[in-house]
């Protein structure tokens, strides 16, 4: 088991402050890339849930990869889906096969852009869900964490050190770490891929509107509408897991996830969550109204690089998605774009700006396997 002292975060999102600030308090040196390094301070400062003040110091900040890269052993990628191809061509020619690289959420198609861009010879791993519930505050100098995870899972390549990662994010993050038997394990997630589109289009989809009279909130006006699509989009999801050879126990049901039995549990259940309190819909003033910004992550990233990817695999094992079709459909139209056509294939004229397996030479199940 390697003994991990250096980490280098690429990003800066909410994620990227927080676990900067976790890291370097609990006793690991950080360095941070990010393409805004003037904007941070080398002090982070983050509030937990609990009123608990976390402070951390980052080493070194720079957008040069060559300066930060080459002396790290975790690299950590804290960056939206439509940026981790690019950071991984970033850091390509820095990396060497001793450092263990990955991905604060594996289910954006971490692990086939890894393969594209660095090769076959790297340690590869990634988290199933998030480590934490975070917002940034202050860019570059504070954020808000929202929720803990009682425990965590990482997924990996044959070449990683699983074992040794677990341990080291055991004591680094503060968390119960575990590892998982293959990387799809934590590649596949009913979370944020399902979660956010299941409800925008459960919550939009029957309003014949664009301009709004408030701002919705994401979770806490969650509706029963939302959680029958939710249970449909997962269920669909479920039937492509149970065609894989991989522990599918690993990947719960969302009714399992959320203690709940049916559509009006679930809601209830989704209202309670205290780390989901006060989250909106993410909308843009106009005039005395709102509009809901069709460019925001829900969108952009957990379309193309989350609910497209299910749909690529559904493909690829000829498993019928109707509802996640419909989910898609929609939500793109409202985006401006065409991932999936009408005759529910992926050949609309935007799907190379997506995570989708046959973007990356996966065109069997075999592909998939041997990543």
């Amino acid at each position: 088991m390697y003994n991990y002292r250096t980490i280098c975060i690429c990003g800066g999102g909410g994620l990227g402050h927080t676990i900067a600030a976790s890291l370097n308090h609990n006793g690991y040196q950080v360095n941070l890339l990010t393409g805004h390094p003037e904007q941070w301070s080398n002090h982070i400062h983050v509030t937990d849930c609990n009123g608990t003040i976390i402070t951390g110091e980052i080493a070194k900040i720079s957008k040069y990869p060559e300066e930060v890269i080459p002396f790290s052993d975790i690299i950590l990628l804290c960056v939206p889906g439509y940026l981790i191809q690019k950071t991984l061509h970033a850091i390509a020619p820095y990396v060497n096969n001793n450092i263990e690289i990955g991905t604060v959420i594996s289910s954006g198609g971490f692990f086939w852009m890894a393969r594209h861009e660095l090769g076959k010879e790297h340690r590869l791993f990634g988290f199933q869900r998030v480590p934490y519930i975070s917002r940034v505050k202050e860019y570059g100098k504070s954020a808000e964490l929202k929720g803990y995870k009682s425990k965590l899972k990482i997924g990996g390549n044959k070449d990683s050190d699983l074992e040794g990662l677990a341990a080291f994010f055991t004591k680094a993050l503060s968390t119960p770490t575990v590892t998982l038997g293959h990387y799809l394990e934590a590649t596949l997630t009913n979370s944020n891929p399902i979660l956010h589109p299941s409800r925008i289009y459960g919550m939009l989809s029957s309003i014949q509107a664009d301009i709004y009279e408030k701002e919705f909130l994401f979770y806490e006006e969650w509706d029963n509408t939302s959680s029958e699509v939710l249970i449909q989009c997962d269920q669909e999801f479920q039937n492509i897991l149970s065609r894989l050879a991989i522990q599918q126990e690993e990947i719960p049901s969302l009714l399992q996830y959320y203690e709940s039995t049916d559509a009006v549990s679930l809601t209830r259940k989704i209202r309670s969550i205290e780390a989901f309190k006060g989250i909106k819909m993410t909308m843009v003033a106009h005039g005395n109204k709102f509009k809901v910004d069709y460019t925001n992550r829900y969108f952009t990233e957990d379309v193309p690089y989350g609910l497209l990817i299910i749909k690529s695999l559904g493909l690829l094992l000829e498993e019928e998605t109707p509802m996640i079709d419909r989910v898609i459909l929609w939500m793109q139209k409202k985006m401006g774009k065409c991932y999936l056509a009408n005759d529910n294939k992926l050949t609309g004229k935007d799907i190379r700006e997506s995570g989708i397996v046959q973007n990356f030479g996966i065109n069997t199940i075999e592909d998939l396997y041997n990543l």
